[in-house]
């Protein structure tokens, strides 16, 4: 796990605009030292750059296309993929160059197994998590791919400490049998816990081998599955704390006893309601409600809530700059 002291602020992942450098140079200004900068991603770009996309570009020997209804597996690779390949490329070549002799922790984010499965639709139309044999398919794959960009990331910026993100906002709906057929009239079956917990453990199993420092698994939805993710072999999970319960906190906390990691969702978006005091608060509360040991905060690192695509760039500056006030709050606080 990255030291503690490298930082205790970060971002989730997507950010505004369509300026690659403009967005990474920015992100690593605010948090290339007190912080965890990550590469940043712009959904802005248009299709290839969005959550999907990104996580197609990774699936190793698996091709898919853009159609009406989505991202849809097909036989070999065409110009929209070749396209979300040319801007992942484009974001490499500018970590290259931005993060050039950069030493510390680096976050990459990677959309999860259970995510695509729910996203990539099959020819037949239905997505991928309705079949049991193209789910493991995309977990072997996006292993595979997730170690390959791994090594790739540590080779351009060989100093870097690797921290894999596994980004499943659709996890739930996996778990739930929420995902809708393709007639839109019925609901998928839901997918086991356990094939959900070893899916995901596998990809962040080949993040681990590949060189990755730590990984976490983020969804900001509501009542995330913790448990699962901590079993799967996350070393943090990063949510949205306006999400959560009492109920969660509580099922949340013997894992934090354990040594996971917290990346506190604590700042809304826009920032402006609330205080570097509140953002704290957003942890410190629920911390002491819990009498949890308040040297665990050490481990803790403030985010934005989600991810800040559809911020202006003002106010994405402002979310990050809140982090790191609450972050740094919240350290006073626990040495106190």
């Amino acid at each position: 796990m990255v030291d503690n002291r490298a930082g205790r602020a970060s971002g989730v992942g997507s950010w505004p605009g369509t300026d690659v450098k403009e967005a990474f140079r920015t992100v690593l200004g605010e948090l290339g030292d007190p912080g965890i900068p990550h590469l940043t991603e712009l959904p802005a770009r248009g299709p290839g750059s969005d959550l999907l996309g990104r996580g197609a570009v990774l699936l190793a020997e698996m091709a898919v296309d853009l159609q009406p209804s989505g991202w849809r597996f097909v036989s070999r690779p065409g110009r929209d993929l070749e396209r979300a390949r040319s801007m992942m490329r484009e974001d490499l070549d500018v970590l290259a160059e931005i993060a050039d002799g950069r030493t510390g922790p680096l976050k990459i984010q990677v959309t999860g197994p259970w995510t695509l499965a729910a996203g990539l639709h099959l020819p037949r139309l239905d997505v991928a998590a309705a079949d049991h044999g193209a789910c493991r398919d995309i977990v072997e794959s996006l292993a595979e791919g997730v170690s390959r960009h791994v090594k790739e990331v540590r080779r351009l910026v060989p100093g870097a400490e690797v921290v894999v993100q596994v980004d499943e906002p659709s996890i739930q709906a996996v778990l739930a049998g929420d995902l809708p057929t393709a007639s839109g009239f019925g609901r998928l079956r839901a997918v086991g816990e356990q094939v959900v917990q070893e899916g995901l453990g596998a990809v962040l199993g080949a993040a681990r081998d590949a060189g990755a420092v730590e990984t976490l698994v983020h969804c900001c939805a509501a009542s995330p599955p913790t448990v699962l993710f901590d079993r799967a072999g996350a070393d943090g999970v990063s949510v949205d704390l306006g999400l959560l319960t009492v109920g969660d906190w509580e099922t949340l906390a013997p894992a934090l006893e354990r040594g996971l990691r917290l990346w506190a969702g604590a700042v809304p978006v826009p920032p402006e309601s609330r205080t570097t005091a509140s953002v704290a608060d957003a942890v410190w509360t629920p911390w002491n409600r819990l009498t949890l040991d308040t040297g665990l905060l050490d481990a803790v690192v403030v985010t934005p809530a989600c991810g800040l695509a559809t911020a202006t760039p003002a106010t994405a500056r402002a979310a990050m700059a809140a982090a790191i006030a609450g972050a740094r709050e919240l350290g006073r606080r626990a040495e106190g």
